[in-house]
């Protein structure tokens, strides 16, 4: 799996071809997943404006600062024909994209955009409108290819061999941030470019979906919350939660962990294709409610994965979307008890032909260390 099959030349012309159809006149976009997406370029997000302008009809070129043309013609991007505009200190070049636009109608921007940079374009390109890039890219960028979900199942073999490690590094009388500490080592570790988060959450900490750590000292016979990803080198992210128990947990605990894990089954079980993205948490819910933990479970069961930890599709009621092959999302249902203890399992899946596959394969049973 090379960046030309990660980042292959064809996506410029899918992406003008949308842009077209979206009745955009062009895309802009800087630093950020979008511009990584088309071109493959990491580029640095600057106060020096980056910028691939992609036109509906005409040639794409790229905004640069020469300080970074170096950078930008050694990245993927310089085996999409691209001409880099590289412009110097003195030079304005929004005015320089601007005047190679002409009067365009309505451009889309880089939904990660930076305001300053969108506030310059309305500026230089008055009476045009704007809109997200996302809404034009979101339908390429959710249909994962075979590469990108290989990349994705290398990136979930990657954070499950970090899991296969968190049993040796929990124990009573260690903080939550020590943990943390020797989890983040692992994930970079494992293959890790970046790690993008870890959870550690012990006892009542757990009961909050998105604590981070603290200097807490776990106790023994407490559940602990450990959610973990990161972006590997081709830009393609991890994210994997389970749930562990430092010696024998409370009897409430283990009772609706076990309903938790049935509920993570049946939405795994749902995923197919033509079925809604809310059918697939509904699966999760109605598992929790009917078990008397329906407000414990207080947060979507899942989103989308690639480039980004989040991004489209969300598994959520009122997205009645249906799921397509190539669709890849989390499937992460939680039950929380405020004060107490709580609980989350999380596999990445991806919707095939037939089903869906999880690229996440550790233990769901509760580990207990």
């Amino acid at each position: 799996m090379t960046s030309s099959d990660l980042y292959p030349v064809s996506r410029l012309a899918a992406v003008q071809e949308a842009a077209a159809k979206g009745g955009l006149d062009a895309l802009l976009l800087t630093p950020g997943p979008d511009l990584r997406y088309v071109s493959g370029y990491d580029a640095k997000p600057l106060e020096r404006l980056t910028c691939l302008v992609v036109p509906a009809a005409g040639e794409p070129y790229m905004m640069v600062p020469r300080l970074e043309l170096p950078a930008a013609e050694a990245s993927p991007a310089s085996r999409l024909g691209l001409e880099f505009v590289a412009w110097d200190e003195t030079d304005d070049p929004y005015a320089i994209a601007a005047a190679r636009l002409g009067r365009p109608a309505k451009v889309g921007l880089a939904d990660r955009m930076w305001a300053m940079a969108s506030l310059r374009f309305r500026e230089v390109l008055p009476g045009t409108e704007q809109v997200l890039a996302g809404s034009v890219l979101r339908e390429l960028r959710m249909r994962k290819s075979p590469a990108e979900v290989a990349a994705l199942r290398e990136a979930g073999e990657a954070i499950d061999a970090v899991h296969r490690q968190v049993p040796g590094l929990l124990r009573a009388g260690r903080t939550e941030r020590e943990v943390a500490r020797d989890i983040a080592e692992a994930i970079l570790a494992a293959g890790h470019a970046t790690v993008d988060f870890v959870i550690v959450a012990s006892g009542p900490n757990g009961a909050s979906p998105h604590h981070d750590v603290s200097d807490r000292v776990i106790q023994a016979g407490e559940p602990v919350v450990v959610d973990i990803g990161g972006q590997l080198p081709n830009g393609y992210c991890s994210d994997s939660t389970r749930t562990y128990s430092v010696g024998e947990p409370p009897a409430e605990f283990a009772a609706y962990y076990e309903v938790l894990r049935q509920a993570q089954e049946a939405a795994c079980a749902a995923v197919r294709p033509g079925v809604s993205c809310e059918s697939v948490d509904a699966a999760a819910r109605e598992h929790i409610a009917a078990a008397g933990h329906g407000d414990h479970f207080v947060h979507r069961t899942g989103h989308g994965i690639g480039i980004e930890t989040h991004e489209e599709p969300y598994i959520v009621a009122g997205n009645g979307e249906p799921l397509e092959p190539g669709h890849a999302f989390s499937v992460e249902p939680g039950i929380y008890l405020p004060g107490r203890h709580g609980a989350r399992i999380e596999d990445i899946v991806v919707c095939t032909e037939s089903g869906g596959e999880r690229l996440n394969n550790t233990p769901r049973e509760l580990v207990v260390v």
